[in-house]
């Protein structure tokens, strides 16, 4: 069982940022990504949508006999996983806007949060606000169209800058000092927001802290690959390889990645 794979799944690329981070953490883990990039974005998707297609991914995932599943999406953590944890008994890692971090080391009183539509309207989220941004103000911002232009590639073109600019113009205006990005796909637009942020506006992700939860988990449960080797990683998406192949050009030489029709 130890050195079973540990399952990562996202509605699409984006999610290979926190694949990335848990790799980069837990290199001799034995690790399978499943990118749903067919039925990208999952933030215009009802609950229920949602939901069916985080258990169509889990249920792929335990076929291929994941000891631990990553929900590396927003939207699919904020309306999904509650469900996913009281149907199967494996253990579940997920992810939401990192306000709590933001909200301690503001200055200026506000944060902005760019998110999806599904994540922005979770109950998940409305409670992780309530929590942790006490005085702080959260600016929140639909990132329409974003999540399509970076599934076509096209991270440095007019209009994903255009766009950009005119999502944080309002936050700017709001005198924010922190932006969290509530989306597992955004953190491949942090180079272009470097650019159009004032160097003091600091952009934060979930990244690392999700790298840090599945070693816990692993920990916990005396779920560690026992071997020394680096790990077996497979990727898979229902769309076009060459655009999971553009978001891996850093990754080990040893992966596979694949078409799968699900």
């Amino acid at each position: 069982m130890n050195a079973n794979p540990i399952g990562v799944f996202d509605s699409g690329v984006g999610g290979t940022s926190i694949w990335k981070e848990i790799h980069a953490l837990l290199p001799h883990e034995n690790t399978i990504f499943l990118a749903d990039s067919k039925n990208a974005p999952y933030g215009q998707k009802t609950r229920e949508e949602i939901i069916a297609l985080s258990v169509k991914n889990t249920e792929l995932l335990l076929a291929r006999g994941c000891k631990l599943i990553v929900v590396a999406c927003n939207t699919a953590t904020t309306n999904a996983i509650s469900f996913l944890r009281e149907k199967y008994e494996i253990p579940f890692i997920g992810i939401e806007p990192a306000i709590k971090p933001a909200a301690l080391n503001s200055g200026t009183g506000t944060v902005g949060v760019l998110a999806t539509k599904g994540t922005l309207s979770s109950n998940l989220f409305l409670k992780t606000s309530k929590d942790h941004a006490g005085e702080i103000t959260i600016v929140e911002q639909e990132g329409i169209g974003l999540v399509p232009l970076i599934e076509a590639g096209k991270i440095n073109s007019s209009e994903t800058i255009q766009l950009l600019i005119s999502y944080i113009k309002p936050m700017l205006e709001a005198n924010m000092d922190h932006i969290v990005l509530g989306c597992t796909h955004y953190p491949y637009l942090i180079p272009v927001l470097k650019d159009l942020l004032p160097p003091h506006v600091n952009i934060i992700d979930s990244g690392g802290a999700v790298a840090k939860q599945t070693l816990a988990v692993l920990n916990k449960g005396n779920l560690q690959n026992p071997k020394k080797t680096p790990g077996k990683i497979q990727f898979y998406t229902n769309k076009d390889t060459k655009i999971l192949t553009s978001f891996l050009k850093d990754v080990d030489e040893s992966k596979q990645i694949a078409y799968l029709n699900f």
